[in-house]
C-alpha cells in the first residue's frame, strides 16, 4: 500500500501541524467510485495577464457548479492576502504526467473557476498551539461551467457529526503524496507523488481539546489498517462511511511523516449555511 498526506504549507506549533496533502495507506481508486472527488490547482495572475501557479489541494463537487475545498486552498496567504484568482479542477483519477510533475497535466480535461474562502476564514499564527491553526478552513470554487461527467458528493444534515459515535468508520479521498523520497530534511520536501486519487478508511476518535467543535479528529494509524492524510489531500472529503455524504475537509495533521493523528474541519456547523448560499 502507497503512504500518502494532504498539506501544502508546515506551521510549527506547540506540535508540529501540516496542511494536508495526500492519502496515506489508500488505494487507487481505479473504478471511479469517488468520481465527485478531483484535484484543484490555485493560480494568481502576473503583470501580463499570465497565470503564476501557487500549489494544488482536493476537494468534492457538490452541485455542477460548487466545488468544496479548504479555506487553505483557496486563500493566498503566502502572496497577496486575498483569495486566490483563478482555480483549475480536474477529476480524472489518473492525472500522472511525469514530465510536468509541477505543471497542469496534459491530455485532460479541466474546469476553471473563482475560489472563494470562507468570509470567517482566519489564517492562524500557529502561536497558541492547535487552536491557532487555521480557523473556518471551509472553501469553494465556483466554476464557470458546470460539471456533466461525474457524479456528486452531498451535504450532510445541520449537527449530523454530533450524532454519530466514536469509531465510526470514514472515508478519506484525495490526491496528495503517496510516497516518501527522504527521512530528514524540510517535511514538505520528503514526499512525492502521483497525482492518483486515493481512497482510505479510518475511524472517528474522541477529542478532548480545544478544537473539537469545529475539527473532526481521525485516527491515521497505519499499524491498525487505517489510512490519513498528507502534502496535497487538503481541501478533500472525510465521507461517512459507506456514503458520498461530506462530514468535512481535509485540514492539517499533526505529524510532519502522515501518521497519527488527521484533523477534518466539519462542514455540518457554521459552513453550512455558507455553502447552501451558493447552491
Amino acid at each position: 500500500m502507497y503512504t500518502r498526506l494532504v498539506a501544502a504549507t508546515l506551521i510549527l506549533l506547540f506540535v508540529l501541524v501540516t496542511p494536508v496533502s495526500a492519502v496515506t495507506n489508500g488505494q487507487p481508486d481505479t473504478n471511479n467510485h469517488y468520481s465527485f472527488v478531483g484535484m484543484v490547482t490555485f493560480y494568481n495572475y502576473d503583470s501580463t495577464g499570465g497565470l503564476v501557479y501557487l500549489w494544488r489541494c482536493s476537494g468534492a463537487l457538490i452541485s455542477k457548479t460548487v466545488f468544496l475545498t479548504a479555506g487553505h486552498c483557496t486563500y493566498d496567504d503566502v502572496y497577496k492576502q486575498q483569495n486566490a484568482e483563478v482555480a483549475r479542477v480536474w477529476f480524472d483519477w489518473n492525472l500522472t504526467d511525469l514530465s510536468r510533475p509541477y505543471l497542469d497535466p496534459k491530455g485532460h480535461k479541466y474546469y476553471e473557476g473563482k475560489p472563494i474562502a470562507n468570509p470567517e476564514y482566519i489564517h492562524g499564527s500557529g502561536e497558541n498551539g492547535l487552536v491557532g491553526f487555521d480557523t473556518h478552513d471551509v472553501g469553494l470554487v465556483i466554476l464557470k461551467k458546470p460539471v456533466k461527467t461525474v457524479g456528486l458528493a452531498s451535504l450532510p444534515s445541520k449537527y449530523l457529526v454530533d450524532t454519530l459515535p466514536m469509531n465510526t468508520e470514514v472515508t478519506i479521498v484525495g490526491y496528495g503524496v503517496q510516497y516518501k523520497l527522504q527521512t530528514s530534511g524540510d517535511p514538505y520536501y520528503r514526499w512525492d507523488g502521483l497525482r492518483m486519487r486515493f481512497v482510505a478508511p479510518s475511524l472517528l476518535i474522541q477529542s478532548d481539546d480545544r478544537i473539537s467543535d469545529e475539527y473532526l479528529k481521525l485516527t491515521a494509524n497505519p499499524a491498525q489498517g487505517k489510512g490519513g492524510t498528507c502534502f496535497g489531500d487538503s481541501g478533500g472529503p472525510i465521507l461517512l462511511g459507506g456514503t458520498n455524504t461530506v462530514l468535512g475537509v481535509n485540514s492539517f495533521v499533526t505529524n510532519s511523516n502522515c501518521e497519527g493523528v488527521t484533523y477534518s474541519n466539519r462542514v455540518d456547523t457554521y459552513a453550512l449555511a455558507w455553502i447552501n448560499g451558493y447552491l
